[in-house]
């Protein structure tokens, strides 16, 4: 076996520069799923009946669907209708709206864990319906919630290899483009996998830090 990790080092900085591009399309999308997931955790919390339907069929729709159809749909499929995108920009729409679908559910969860009774305290103090969400409920909720959206976000900085197809300059794309040039596949994505793993378990330490932070 022929391993040379030395064809690696020169394109350490480009590697590099891929992997901040990677840390942001993941921040971005899962910024963007957080927005998504809570619009349609409250619709599904809602008492007006089309709401809920409307929460159930996204969530249905978007994970019934391969993330890499929907990245190609973003990309490729919206052009033909006069929309275009720019790789970056589908990169983190479609990882954000298909993250949203999970974190919806992690909402809606963490929501309905929180005893009725602590509800219905609030509302007699005098409080409204949204000041007693504000102030009671999605504090302890977002508690709950903190170690599943730890794991969605591990999962979308390991999706964003995808965004590759589209041609977004991330880290498995240049990864690939390296590899192919060098002739160096093997020595290539041994350092790929390397950063993922860093990235990842930089990530785990953050949620067990916050978590231990936010316990009563």
């Amino acid at each position: 076996m022929n391993l040379d990790m030395s064809v690696v080092v020169k394109y350490i900085p480009f590697l590099l520069e891929a992997t901040f591009l990677t840390i942001k399309i993941s921040v971005l999308a899962i910024a963007v799923s957080i927005i998504v997931g809570f619009v349609f955790a409250m619709f599904k919390l809602s008492q007006y009946k089309v709401l809920n339907k409307l929460s159930d069929l996204y969530v249905e729709i978007i994970r019934g669907v391969p993330l890499l159809v929907q990245l190609y749909l973003l990309y490729f499929g919206l052009p033909q209708l006069g929309i275009e995108l720019s790789a970056f920009v589908a990169s983190v729409l479609g990882l954000g709206l298909y993250a949203g679908s999970y974190v919806a559910e992690i909402f809606r969860g963490s929501i309905q864990s929180i005893p009725k009774g602590q509800m219905e305290a609030a509302r007699s103090l005098g409080m409204s319906y949204f000041q007693a969400m504000r102030k009671v409920i999605l504090p302890q909720a977002f508690r709950y919630s903190l170690p599943p959206m730890g794991n969605q976000l591990i999962i979308t900085v390991k999706n964003s290899s995808l965004c590759s197809i589209i041609t977004a300059n991330e880290l498995m794309h240049s990864t690939s483009r390296f590899a192919s040039v060098n002739f160096a596949f093997l020595e290539f994505l041994l350092v790929a996998s390397a950063i993922y793993l860093i990235l990842t378990y930089a990530i785990s330490l953050m949620v067990k830090y916050m978590e231990k932070k936010l316990s009563v």
